[in-house]
């Protein structure tokens, strides 16, 4: 008999070991959930914006803490 295209796809997956189809399949599906340059470069936009968020926040806050300080009273010393 003649190994055919099916045996030897079977030896070669028995020769790998259990775990070797398991590796490329975990290998491409880690691959197809990789981001396109389009998506990368939306959420690098995005994490700009709430960067620049937190900044307005923050200087709010700077604000509203120095526009509270309370004057001291003068008091006359005699």
């Amino acid at each position: 008999m003649s190994p055919t295209g099916n045996d030897s796809a079977s030896a070669r997956a028995a020769a790998e070991g259990p775990f070797a189809r398991l590796g490329r399949d975990l290998d491409d599906l880690l691959r197809s959930c990789v981001p396109s340059e389009e998506v990368s470069q939306h959420f690098t936009n995005a994490r700009v914006e709430i960067l620049k968020g937190l900044r307005a926040v923050i200087d709010a806050r700077i604000d509203r803490l120095s526009a509270d300080r309370r004057k001291g009273v003068s008091i006359k010393v005699e």
